[in-house]
């Protein structure tokens, strides 16, 4: 999907600076938003912490699970510098799709995708033990390779730890002991440019007797 938006897209902008509150958790919400320009944070409370969920840029799309469930913001969303993003609400949601049918296409297989991304990195979060739930990240970007047809169970992913420690919603340090604790336990090795995770199955049947004991 392209960064910018069609001229006649311009009376849906609206400018945000730094900081601003953009939607609050829990409040009742009828609009998702498309950033142009800037980075918006996405944040969620889980008991008393403030986990951070995503960093967007240009060009993706936020707020939409308000609108397609008719439900309170399952999230925060917060202007983590100036940006100017596209509002659209149910009325001129409708607009778009006629106005321009390809855009409303793409824009609602996005959304399709971004619900079962945002369901699924949800359910990490619901993990309490830190070891399952850096275990889970990478089951997850298993799930989101294509497939092969192979019984190869090792997977090789070119990710960040600063990554994984995002996705697992714990904090960088907490991460950096998982990894080596799991690199110990042979189940992951360490590469110049990649995380290599020894058998996938293995860190998959972990995950699931975790979720078990919930």
């Amino acid at each position: 999907m392209n960064q910018s938006a069609p001229l006649s897209f311009d009376r849906f902008a609206v400018n945000f600076s730094r900081d601003d509150i953009i939607f609050c958790e829990f409040e009742p919400g009828d609009s998702f938003y498309l950033i142009q320009t800037g980075k918006v944070k996405i944040t969620k409370i889980f008991g008393d912490i403030e986990k951070t969920l995503d960093i967007l840029h240009p060009g993706e799309f936020f707020g939409e699970m308000a609108l397609l469930e008719n439900a309170p913001r399952s999230a925060s969303a917060f202007a983590v510098e100036d940006c100017r993003v596209l509002e659209f609400n149910k009325d001129n949601f409708l607009m778009l799709l006629k106005g321009n049918p390809q855009i409303g296409l793409k824009l609602l297989r996005l959304f399709t995708k971004r619900i079962y991304d945002q369901k699924r990195r949800f359910k990490i979060l619901t993990l309490p033990d830190l070891d399952a739930r850096v275990a889970d990240v990478f089951v997850m970007l298993s799930e989101w390779q294509p497939q092969t047809d192979d019984d190869n169970s090792q997977r090789a992913f070119e990710t960040s730890v600063d990554d994984i420690a995002h996705w697992a919603g714990i904090s960088v340090p907490e991460c950096k002991e998982v990894i080596n604790r799991f690199v110990d336990q042979r189940r992951i090795d360490i590469s110049n440019d990649s995380i290599i995770v020894r058998n996938i199955n293995e860190l998959i049947r972990f995950v699931n007797s975790k979720r078990k004991g919930l």
